[in-house]
């Protein structure tokens, strides 16, 4: 099996949620596990804690945590993957795979997204993302990132944006270079259940078409709220 992966989680306030998602990614092929907090008031880098787990601590924003644990790993692979993402069993095999072929030094993957929700409004979303990957090459951050560091280094590292710093990163990688791995990854539904699940999607292709048009991050994070 391969090693030499590292996994980098940034966290705010993921103390429900991180849990379970390290108990997901330690073991082989992982050797290390980096936990980015962001200034959390709940409790969370106590939960930062197991074998080959790491805490750093680093200014607020998705973007600049990102950044700062790809800085400090020591891996040649890296895992991006939110506090609030958990990997389906199989995403080890899948992940192995991918970093065996040398062809994917050159390339990035990602993998499926699933709701933590048995609503039917939760398959509609998976769906529409389904698609959005499969049309535009548009994977997002909570569906994972897995990429050589190279060649990450060679696209200028982890975009410091404070928002859509995910699809920047894909959107500089380009669909030829994005691969969907045979796995789940399976994402809190809070935000839809919050927010309501028709009117965060269309929140979200709103924002994403103002970033097309060229709208500066701080102005889209704004609105984003």
């Amino acid at each position: 099996m391969v090693s030499g992966l590292s996994v980098i989680i940034p966290c705010l306030n993921a103390a429900e949620t991180l849990g379970p998602v390290l108990a997901t990614v330690q073991g082989a092929p992982v050797t290390e596990i980096l936990v980015v907090d962001g200034g959390s008031t709940d409790g969370t880098p106590t939960l930062a804690t197991g074998p080959g787990v790491r805490l750093l601590e680093a200014a607020r924003g998705r973007g600049h945590q990102m950044r700062q644990g790809a800085q400090a790993a020591t891996g040649p692979w890296l895992l991006f993957l939110h506090g609030d993402t958990r990997l389906a069993p199989e995403w080890r095999q899948a992940a192995c795979d991918f970093m065996a072929d040398p062809a994917n030094l050159a390339r990035a993957g990602a993998f499926r997204l699933r709701l933590d929700s048995d609503r039917r409004a939760a398959r509609r979303v998976e769906r529409l993302v389904a698609w959005r990957c499969r049309a535009l090459g548009l994977p997002w951050g909570d569906q994972g990132l897995l990429i050589h560091a190279d060649l990450l280094a060679t696209l200028g590292g982890y975009p410091e944006l404070p928002l859509m710093e995910d699809v920047t990163l894909v959107r500089r990688l380009g669909r030829r270079r994005l691969t969907m791995l045979d796995a789940d990854a399976v994402t809190s539904a809070s935000r839809y259940e919050r927010d309501g699940w028709w009117a965060r999607p269309l929140r979200n292709a709103v924002l994403l078409t103002l970033h097309f048009l060229g709208v500066p991050p701080g102005i889209l994070h704004r609105l984003y709220g």
